[in-house]
């Protein structure tokens, strides 16, 4: 178990590094921040001077070397809009999207799980066929036309919760259900696919046949044996909440990690935008790692493997 924590832990690192020449290829290939901090009317000695100052006279893999230093210790330099620390900024907006994915994953955990579990127990009955169309209108349904009809419903016309903001539960609540939307209805159709899979193993259908009652089936075996597949779907699902709710942090004017990468791609603002995508990559890596720490000690057959 230990060798296999170990090699998983070098692959994210590996993998980290990887977004981290890649976002610096990009910020290259987008175009030269020289011309986006100087007017139009700088003389060739201003562009000169700052390209020396930072550093873009070097060659090209003496940049990379000094930029991935940097980034290592958390320094993606200043932003160009706001003239602070990127990595400031972006600490300062980890708190909001934290707080928004936790309540979203919630959500779709308490309305997914049950929604699956049925489905997937009733197969073929009208439970199979109204929890598995209320999935399909899930993911069809586009994230900014919920955002929009729950401000309009929730907000506007009922008057119960905030239609924009941060704060308590009222002000997380519509974009959280936003967010969550689209999360529950591919994770209840996961869960029941997990769910049915187990249903078909051998062992259960033995455990059903020695008179097992079956509401120790679904618990003890099914539940159990689906277990790692769900969690892998919620782990998944928050580490693309805490990166991918952009919309729904700008229909809600939630300032989180997604509004600030949106307003810095419009500002062409490099420091930032290399920094949100850095530490975006680095949750999503790291709970895939926390997850697969949990695999190994529930299931031993995964270090092995």
């Amino acid at each position: 178990m230990g060798a296999f924590i170990l090699r998983r832990m070098l692959q994210s690192v590996i993998v980290i590094l990887g977004v981290i020449v890649i976002t610096f290829i990009i910020s290259r290939v987008l175009g030269d921040p020289v011309v986006l901090l100087l007017p139009p009317e700088a003389s060739p000695e201003q562009r000169a001077y700052l390209t020396k100052d930072l550093g873009l006279d070097r060659p090209m893999y003496i940049q990379l070397a000094v930029y991935v230093g940097k980034v290592i210790r958390g320094d993606f330099g200043m932003s160009f809009r706001h003239e602070e620390p990127a990595m400031k900024l972006l600490l300062e907006r980890v708190p909001a999207s934290l707080y928004l994915s936790l309540v979203a994953t919630f959500f779709s955990v308490c309305i997914a799980l049950p929604l699956g579990i049925i489905s997937a127990i009733k197969r073929g009955t009208i439970f199979d066929r109204i929890g598995m169309t209320l999935a399909l209108l899930g993911q069809s349904i586009p994230a900014f036309w919920a955002g929009i009809m729950m401000i309009l419903l929730f907000a506007v016309q009922l008057g119960w919760f905030p239609p924009s903001g941060y704060g308590g539960l009222s002000y997380v609540f519509l974009p959280a259900l936003t967010l969550a939307f689209f999360f529950t209805a591919a994770t209840a159709r996961l869960t029941r696919s997990s769910i049915l899979d187990v249903l078909d193993m051998d062992y259960v259908r033995y455990a059903r046949l020695k008179g097992v009652p079956e509401r120790t089936v679904i618990l003890r075996h099914v539940l159990r044996n689906s277990f790692i597949t769900i969690l892998n779907i919620v782990a998944l699902q928050l580490g693309l909440l805490l990166g991918g709710a952009v919309i729904t942090e700008f229909i809600f004017s939630w300032p989180g990690i997604g509004r600030l990468s949106l307003d810095a791609i419009y500002n062409r603002d490099y420091p930032v935008i290399q920094a949100t995508v850095v530490v975006a990559a680095a949750f999503f890596v790291v709970i895939n790692l926390l997850v697969d720490i949990i695999y190994s000690a529930t299931d031993p057959r995964v270090s092995r493997r």
